[in-house]
């Protein structure tokens, strides 16, 4: 069996890093109300820029909104938190895969932060879809997953994903 691999093993220098968290956070009249999924996310994200992460590219869910877009479960606000916290701009992306995604993505600055729209939004994240996988891997170079709370899910971007990637 191979040793799985952390973000320490892998050479993130110059490269995209697209970056399974999980920010499913309490969200009231668009304020985070508790923001410690956010927080636990912060060391990795930091590590791969620290390291010259060419950008780092986040995407999660957040609650349940039916293969459907929704005001409600948008991770816009939690973009502005997350700025907040980080101390730097994030660029928030209206879309994880297409033109918006890739616009975010290719408009990032060196050692940037992207976070993607809410992966929940297309009913193909919770079936595993591997064309949808297949786009979100399109966005980077290299995968990490620090989602704990989602990993042990069979989700496009935690499980569809992973054979997209060498590294």
């Amino acid at each position: 069996m191979q040793k799985k691999k952390t973000i320490d093993d892998i050479d993130v220098k110059g490269r995209r890093v697209l970056m399974r968290v999980d920010f499913n956070v309490p969200v009231k009249n668009g304020a985070i109300t508790e923001d410690t999924r956010i927080k636990s996310s912060l060391p990795t994200i930091r590590q791969a820029l620290d390291r010259g992460a060419r950008a780092v590219i986040l995407c999660s869910h957040l609650g349940r909104p039916k293969g459907k877009p929704s005001a409600e479960f948008s991770l816009k606000p939690v973009a502005e938190h997350l700025a907040t916290l980080l101390g730097r701009p994030v660029t928030f992306a209206g879309d994880c895969v297409g033109d918006a995604a890739t616009q975010a993505v290719e408009g990032a600055p060196q050692g940037g932060v992207v976070l993607l729209e809410n992966l929940r939004f297309h009913a193909e994240e919770e079936k595993n879809d591997p064309a949808f996988a297949a786009q979100l891997a399109a966005l980077a170079d290299v995968y990490v997953n620090d989602a704990f709370g989602s990993a042990h899910r069979a989700h496009a971007s935690v499980a569809a994903i992973v054979p997209h990637f060498s590294s």
